[in-house]
C-alpha cells in the first residue's frame, strides 16, 4: 500500500490542488487541469480511499497544535509560538490549515464511501479515517459542522453540530465499520484500519466523550471538577479492554521504538505509512519532520549532528520525569551523541553513528547527557573509563558531558576532559541561560523516538527528510486509556493496574495512586489529594508518550490544561494569559474566521470562548 499511496499522490502534486475549507465549501475548483478528485479518479474507490489516507499525513505530522502551551516543551534560542503563550487568533494561519486539512480528508473519505458502490474494504476503513478526522476536530475545535455526504456542490449552510451529536455520531460509525465483514480484524502494518483501530479509536473517543459531556468544571483554574454521569468512561474501559488494555505488554519498549524496528511494532494498531523507496519524487520532500522538532540546536549538520530547529526543548518539568532506572529515558532521548571525521562519513560518523556504525565502542563521543539523578562523582566515573571517546583527538569537534537539572532543578552542568583525562567543570548555568542565553546551544538531549537511521546519508539539513511511520493508535497508549477510564469511574485498584502494566515494562515494581510522587518542582498548594489520581496518569502518559502529538489534548480533556500552563509554562502566570477576558479561558482552538464567514450557518457567536 505505500507505494501505492506514493503513487497517486505524485500525480495528484501536478494535476489537482485541493485548497481550503472554504474553497470546497464553495466548490471551487482550483486544479490546473479543471478536475475534482473524483474526476481525476474517475470515481474509483480504491483510489479514493489510499489518497484519503495520504490526506492524514499534514494532520498528524504537525507539532504546534498538539504539543505547545503544555508543561512538557518549551521554546529555546528566541524561538517562540502564539501557541505556547496563547495568543493564536482565528487569523493564525497554521489553525485555518490544520482546519481545512482536517475537512478534505474527511470529505475524501465521505467521497470514498459515496463511490463505493460495490461496499468494498473501503467503506468500512473510511468510516474510521472520518471518525478519526472528528475525534481530533471535537478535541482541538469542541462544536464543529457535522457532515457525513460527500460534498460536490456549491452549498455553504454547514451549522455547528453539537458535541454529544458529535461524538453519537463518531461512536456509531466505529461500531458500523466494526460489524462490516469486509473490516479486516487485526493491523498487519500495511496502512489499512482494522476492527482492533477501531475499538482502540472508540475507547479514546468515549474517553473524551465522557469528560467532555459527564464532567463539569468547578473551577477552570484549578482544574477542579465534577463527575455528573461516568457512562461514557465504562464505554471507553469496555472497548480499551476489546483493543487489549488487558494484555501484559512483553514487547520491550526500546524494540517498540527502535528506529529500525518501530513500524513493525507488536503494539501498533493504526500508522500512518511513509516509504523512502516508494516515494517517486526528490526523497527529501515526500517525508515527515518529527525527527527534527524536539530538542535543543546541535550546530551544523555539516558537521555530522542532526538538524533541529530548537522549537520544542525538554521542559524543567520533564527533565525530572524519569525516575532512575526508567528504561523509557534512554529510548526516547538520544544521550549519546557520536562525533565525526568530516563530511565524507555522513551516516556513519555523527548523530547517525547511533544506528549506523559498525562500532560505537571505540566512536568518538561529541556529546553526553546525564539526567538529573546522576552524581557527580558518577558522571566523571563515566568519563573516565570513557577516556579515549570523550578528548578531542582527531575528532571534528570538542567532546563535552552535561548533567541536565542539578538537584535543585535550576542548572545545567557542563563537563570537559582534557586530553590527559584531566575532567573540570566547565560551566553552570540557570536551566534559563542554557536554554536562552548567548551560548544555548547543545545542552539538552532531542528526541530520537522518531529518528530515521537513512536520512542522514541524503541530506540532514531538511526537515521532511524523515520516513519513519507515524503511530496513531498502539497497545500501550490503550492501557493507559483504561487505567484513566477505570479512575474515572472509582475503580482505584483497577487503574492501577493498568498503570503497573505499563510502569512494569517500564521497569519498575508495582506501585500505588496514593505512594506515587514526582520528583519535579512545584509551588505550594499545587499538589492536593484532589488531583493526586489525575496528576499520576497525566504523568505516566507523559512519560510513556513524550513527542506522540498527545499532550495538548491530554491536559485539556482532563481539565488540567489551564492549572499545567500556569504552574510550568512560564509564559503563562493566570487564567487571564489565557482567556480574552479574564473570564473565558481558551480551552479550544479558535475557529478560523475565513470559515465562519464562508458558512451562511455560523456567525461570531459561534466562535469558541475566548477569542
Amino acid at each position: 500500500m505505500k507505494k501505492y499511496i506514493y503513487i497517486l499522490g505524485a500525480a495528484l502534486v501536478s494535476s489537482l490542488i485541493l485548497t481550503s475549507c472554504k474553497d470546497f465549501l464553495e466548490a471551487e475548483n482550483k486544479s490546473a487541469g479543471g478536475q475534482t478528485a473524483e474526476q481525476f479518479f474517475n470515481g474509483d474507490a480504491t483510489s479514493l480511499g489510499v489518497y484519503a489516507y495520504s490526506l492524514m499525513k499534514p494532520i498528524v505530522s504537525r507539532t504546534n497544535v498538539y504539543q505547545y502551551g503544555t508543561d512538557l516543551y518549551v521554546p529555546s534560542r528566541g524561538k517562540t509560538s502564539v501557541f505556547h503563550d496563547y495568543t493564536l487568533t482565528p487569523e493564525t494561519s497554521d489553525i485555518k490549515t490544520f482546519y481545512s486539512d482536517l475537512y478534505a480528508c474527511i470529505n475524501m473519505a465521505n467521497a470514498c464511501i459515496f463511490y463505493d458502490q460495490n461496499r468494498t474494504q473501503y467503506t468500512p476503513e473510511m468510516r474510521f479515517v472520518r471518525s478519526y478526522c472528528y475525534y481530533i476536530l471535537t478535541q482541538q475545535f469542541g462544536r464543529v459542522p457535522y457532515c457525513a455526504e460527500y460534498i460536490n456542490n456549491a452549498a455553504t449552510e454547514y451549522p455547528l453540530t453539537e458535541l454529544s451529536e458529535i461524538y453519537a455520531y463518531i461512536i456509531e460509525d466505529l461500531k458500523s465499520a466494526i460489524s462490516d465483514d469486509k473490516m479486516a480484524a487485526a493491523y498487519i502494518g500495511d496502512g489499512h484500519a482494522s476492527k482492533d483501530a477501531c475499538y482502540a479509536l472508540l475507547a479514546k473517543v468515549c474517553l473524551a466523550a465522557g469528560w467532555d459531556l459527564g464532567v463539569s468544571y468547578n473551577d477552570v483554574a484549578k482544574g477542579t471538577y465534577t463527575v455528573n454521569d461516568d457512562s461514557y468512561f465504562s464505554e471507553a474501559l469496555s472497548y480499551a479492554k476489546q483493543a487489549g488494555a488487558d494484555e501484559v505488554l512483553v514487547e520491550s519498549f526500546a524494540d517498540k521504538w527502535h528506529a529500525a524496528k518501530a513500524d513493525n511494532s507488536i503494539e501498533v494498531l493504526f500508522s500512518v505509512q511513509y516509504d523512502r523507496a516508494g516515494y517517486p519524487g526528490v526523497a527529501q520532500e515526500g517525508g515527515h519532520g518529527l525527527q527534527n522538532n524536539y530538542g535543543h540546536y546541535y550546530g551544523s549538520p555539516s558537521l555530522g549532528q542532526k538538524y533541529v530547529n530548537s522549537e520544542m526543548c525538554v521542559s524543567p518539568k520533564a527533565c525530572k520525569l524519569w525516575d532512575k532506572g526508567d528504561l523509557r529515558y534512554e529510548n526516547t532521548f538520544m544521550t549519546t551523541f557520536y562525533n565525526a571525521n568530516g563530511s565524507d562519513n555522513w551516516g556513519s560518523d555523527g548523530y547517525y553513528a547511533y544506528y549506523n556504525s559498525a562500532d560505537t565502542a571505540t566512536q568518538g563521543i561529541r556529546w553526553k547527557y546525564f539526567p538529573y539523578y546522576v552524581s557527580d562523582a558518577e558522571i566523571r566515573a563515566w568519563m573516565t573509563a570513557h577516556q579515549p571517546q570523550m578528548v578531542k583527538g582527531t575528532w571534528d569537534n570538542q567532546p563535552n558531558a552535561y548533567k541536565i537539572c542539578d538537584a535543585g532543578n535550576t542548572n545545567i552542568i557542563t563537563y570537559k576532559m582534557a586530553d590527559d583525562g584531566t575532567i573540570s567543570v566547565e560551566s553552570t548555568q540557570t536551566y534559563e541561560d542554557a536554554l536562552e542565553g548567548s551560548n544555548a546551544l547543545n545542552k539538552f538531549p532531542c528526541v530520537r523516538k522518531w529518528d530515521d537511521a537513512t536520512s542522514g546519508f541524503i541530506d540532514g539539513t531538511n526537515t521532511t527528510n524523515d520516513y519513519r511511520d507515524i503511530i496513531l493508535l498502539h497497545r500501550s497508549d490503550i492501557v493507559l486509556v483504561a487505567a484513566e477510564a477505570a479512575y474515572m469511574l472509582g475503580q482505584i485498584g483497577q487503574a492501577e493496574g493498568y498503570l503497573n502494566n505499563v510502569r512494569n515494562r517500564a521497569g519498575f515494581a508495582n506501585t500505588t495512586i496514593s505512594a506515587y510522587s514526582a520528583k519535579y518542582t512545584v509551588s505550594a498548594g499545587f499538589e492536593d489529594e484532589f488531583h493526586k489520581g489525575i496528576d499520576f496518569i497525566l504523568d505516566e502518559r507523559a512519560r510513556e508518550l513524550y513527542a506522540e502529538n498527545e499532550r495538548w489534548m491530554d491536559l485539556r480533556r482532563t481539565k488540567q490544561l489551564v492549572r499545567y500552563n500556569i504552574e510550568f509554562n512560564s509564559k503563562i502566570g493566570s487564567l487571564q494569559d489565557m482567556s480574552d477576558d479574564g473570564e473565558h479561558a481558551k480551552l479550544y482552538r479558535p475557529i478560523p474566521q475565513a470559515e465562519i464567514n464562508a458558512n451562511e450557518t455560523l456567525t461570531a457567536a459561534d466562535q469558541n470562548l475566548g477569542y
